[in-house]
């Protein structure tokens, strides 16, 4: 039962909210405009790369925790991350690889899921 006292309640309310509040606005872009998924998706990331390049994100990730840095916004402002860490040590190669690097956990898990998922799971063609 210490665990429990352990848990720092406030921290994992706004972890759920802000996470939440990003599902909110993707379920609106799904629901109110012609955008696909895949242009949805690029548009979390690249808003995440664009914030967390500003230095904005890191504000909302140290509000929120990982609320904020398990969405597509928080992959994007990852990849901003590790490619302005790369390009202070490396210089311009660092641009092209520090964001990859960054993120290669999180990218091998995504393939390594997705794989198991396509094992697992039995596809439908879709009717048009």
């Amino acid at each position: 039962m210490e665990y429990l006292q352990s848990i720092d309640w406030s921290l994992m309310l706004r972890c759920f909210i802000v996470g939440g509040l990003i599902c909110i606005v993707g379920q609106i872009l799904i629901d109110k405009t012609k955008l696909t998924s895949a242009r949805i998706l690029v548009i979390f990331v690249t808003a995440g790369v664009i914030l967390g390049g500003l230095g904005i994100y890191k504000y909302l990730i140290d509000f929120a925790g990982c609320g904020a840095t398990v969405p597509l916004l928080g992959f994007g402002a990852n990849l901003a991350k590790g490619a302005m860490e790369a390009v202070s040590e490396q210089g311009l190669l660092g641009a092209f690889i520090g964001g990859v690097r960054a993120s290669a956990g999180g990218i091998a898990a995504a393939i390594f899921f997705g794989y198991i998922a396509s094992l697992l799971a039995k596809p439908k063609i879709k009717k048009q």
